[in-house]
């Protein structure tokens, strides 16, 4: 029986005005998502992080199917009990996180070329976020596009599951997945969506989809 790949969703309040963190995971639980990333870039007070990702994990604790990742911040991914923490380059270190977190902790890494997927992957992470595989708009500077045929090469060479980002959409869902991905991160086609528990529902069933083709 395979597995469908997971379907991670990056909460944003920033790209659209309308959800708040809170209310975005609140409606990807009832969609079944199966990690939801906690962003937040503008400058808060820890507290008000703290807060936020608390509420959040406590809608992830309603379910069994749900994970939260916060990303960035080790102290508030602790702090609120959260499930993982997704670091980028300029973060706090991987092997530091490790020895703070623990083991049973998940900790993400992000790739943006196999370059950097090598040394990424030779960390403790469990995972990888690599892109962006087809551009984004929710960084104001970003990594060049790695495009799909590099999103492969990672993905045949990498011992930890790859996790692609980068504008996935429901039309190269399949694609990303046959490219090797364990599963998408996905931000605006969801999160602005006028409905986003609907758009990732739609996801859930493209990739389960996918995984049934594999069969």
């Amino acid at each position: 029986m395979n597995h469908a790949p997971s379907l991670h969703v990056i909460t944003d309040e920033e790209l659209q005005s309308e959800f708040s963190h809170v209310e975005l995971c609140r409606e990807l639980v009832a969609a079944g998502a199966d990690v939801i990333q906690y962003r937040e870039k503008r400058q808060k007070d820890t507290a008000d992080l703290c807060a936020v990702a608390t509420a959040m994990s406590n809608h992830c604790s309603s379910t069994q199917n749900t994970t939260l990742v916060v990303n960035d911040r080790v102290d508030v991914a602790v702090a609120c009990k959260a499930a993982g923490v997704h670091l980028g380059a300029n973060d706090l270190s991987v092997d530091i996180a490790r020895r703070i977190v623990g083991k049973d902790v998940i900790i993400g890494g992000t790739a943006n070329s196999l370059r950097e997927a090598e040394s990424v992957w030779e960390t403790p992470v469990d995972y990888l976020g690599v892109g962006p595989v087809f551009g984004t708009k929710s960084k104001a500077a970003p990594a060049p596009i790695l495009g799909l045929e590099q999103l492969r090469v990672i993905c045949e060479r990498s011992p930890k599951p790859v996790i692609a980002i980068g504008n996935i959409r429901l039309e190269n869902v399949r694609d990303v997945i046959s490219a090797g991905a364990a599963g998408v991160a996905v931000l605006s086609a969801i999160v602005c969506d006028k409905d986003p528990k609907s758009a990732a529902v739609e996801f859930k069933h493209a990739l389960t989809e996918t995984a049934s083709s594999r069969g």
